[in-house]
């Protein structure tokens, strides 16, 4: 869903934001893969290599769950769940957010201890903090549990140095986000 000249709600999968002017948003669950044909060659290499064939898009039989991603670029068709494929097209005025839900099983751990999505400040950010370093870049990645379900809130600045005006957006965003039960 784009957004050119006004607020627009986006939601799905127990998630939902207002979007604003000139932001971009999706809101997907990866489908599960099935598990590959197996041959003899591949049988006999799988016990040898160990648990299951990765697949480009997950595993098969895995669980899967929300994702949304937010950005004030136009994000790419094909990108992973941490927005690989998109962070590397942001320029220095650029944000992207994710909140990837995982597990009931995370409930109750250490990580996922803290309580509501979070507000972010500019000094969170570091460029340390990136899945995968990109020049300029800083990230920050945050674990908690919203409604009884557990998230990781990952955003990247397309410019460190700009952290203080893109944070303020950031949080402008955030507050826009809604959890359902």
């Amino acid at each position: 869903m784009t957004t050119a000249d006004a607020a627009t709600k986006l939601a799905g999968h127990g998630v939902a934001v207002l979007l604003p002017r000139q932001w971009e948003g999706r809101i997907y669950q990866r489908a599960v893969p099935a598990a590959p044909a197996a041959s003899p060659a591949t049988v006999s290499h799988a016990a040898a290599a160990g648990p299951a064939y990765p697949h480009p898009t997950g595993w098969p039989g895995e669980r899967t769950h929300s994702v949304m991603h937010l950005a004030n670029f136009a994000l790419p068709a094909s990108r992973g769940d941490y927005g690989t494929g998109a962070v590397e097209r942001m320029g220095a005025a650029h944000i992207f957010i994710a909140l990837l839900e995982f597990g009931s099983d995370c409930l109750g751990t250490a990580l996922y201890e803290p309580r509501g999505l979070p507000r972010v400040s500019a000094g969170q950010f570091n460029p340390n903090g990136m899945q995968r370093r990109v020049a300029g870049q800083a990230g920050f990645q945050h674990f908690f549990t919203e409604r009884n379900r557990p998230f990781c809130l990952y955003v990247v600045l397309g410019s460190h140095r700009q952290a203080v005006p893109l944070t303020k957006q950031v949080n402008a965003v955030l507050d826009q986000i809604e959890v359902s039960p």
